[in-house]
């Protein structure tokens, strides 16, 4: 190790090395950095010397790089370059940023899309996405806020209401052209604390419905295979929105599925810092949820 570093220079000289080459001035370089023209040139001595060649060709109305200078520089630039983001990034102040924690369905289908929202009405900070894929990750989690599915009372946590949920049939335009009565399409089912399928026909249809021909751990997985033409799906209207907005899907049925629990924004019962979380429900509480065209 000892020998592998005999070389390595001292940061400063390096910053200053890098400075003065920039702007191809050892007054300038001394301008940006604070330094006097003596304290720059002392560095750059320093720094040839450790190294054992000229980096600057020294001339009666400046500096210029040597070979050696130029070829050095561009390395330089990029390990400067990759020391300063690695420091931003591992090191940044906490305040700065904001974790927000919800399911993988939540943060593709509802959070990204209102990424810019977030964005907007607060600028200044780095916003962390992490994903729940077990209930337990929020126990264990340590994030500032996260969106959990519920009535809203959790021990220890402050809940602010986001949207409800509402279930309804929906399948491709293209799929529901190909019978006469989208119950007798192959359905999709998703795992999880929703309401389902058994539930859609006590409370809507006649008599039971067929069993699904595919179930799938998220409800975003199942959207994706309702858009492939896989099935009919028993979709969240807030969620599915925009598959809806864009014709992707049609709802097959005008009734739904109304549930109890809906989506909140938590936070630990510790007092907020400002007003922060009025701005996140600001940008993530839906402005309206589209209805849809009918089959």
């Amino acid at each position: 190790m000892a020998e592998s570093t005999a070389l390595l220079p001292s940061l400063e000289w390096v910053r200053v090395f890098e400075s003065a080459a920039r702007l191809g001035s050892f007054t300038a370089a001394a301008r940006e950095l604070g330094l006097t023209q003596a304290a720059v040139s002392q560095r750059i001595r320093h720094l040839e010397e450790r190294l054992g060649v000229s980096l600057f060709e020294r001339q009666a109305r400046g500096v210029t790089l040597s070979l050696q200078g130029e070829a050095w520089l561009p390395h330089v630039q990029q390990a400067l370059e990759r020391l300063t983001h690695s420091a931003e990034s591992l090191f940044a102040a906490p305040r700065t940023r904001l974790s927000l924690m919800a399911s993988v369905s939540l943060i593709e289908l509802w959070v990204v899309p209102r990424l810019v929202e977030l964005q907007a009405v607060l600028p200044r900070r780095q916003f962390i996405l992490a994903t729940m894929h077990r209930w337990p990750d929020y126990a264990q989690a340590e994030a500032d806020l996260d969106i959990r599915f519920g009535e809203g009372d959790w021990p220890e946590r402050v809940s602010h209401r986001l949207f409800g949920e509402a279930l309804t049939p929906m399948a491709t335009p293209e799929l529901l052209a190909s019978v006469d009565d989208w119950r007798r399409l192959p359905r999709i089912a998703v795992a999880g604390p929703r309401l389902g399928w058994r539930e859609w026909d006590q409370r809507v249809e006649e008599s039971p419905g067929s069993m699904p021909v595919v179930r799938l751990d998220s409800l975003v997985q199942a959207l994706r295979a309702a858009e492939a033409g896989v099935g009919v799906l028993l979709g969240s209207l807030p969620l599915c929105q925009a598959a809806l907005e864009a014709g992707r899907l049609w709802r097959t049925s005008p009734e739904t599925l109304p549930m109890a629990e809906g989506y909140w924004l938590t936070r630990r019962s510790a007092p907020p810092v400002g007003n922060e979380v009025e701005r996140v429900l600001s940008a993530l509480r839906p402005v309206e949820v589209i209805a849809g065209r009918g089959g």
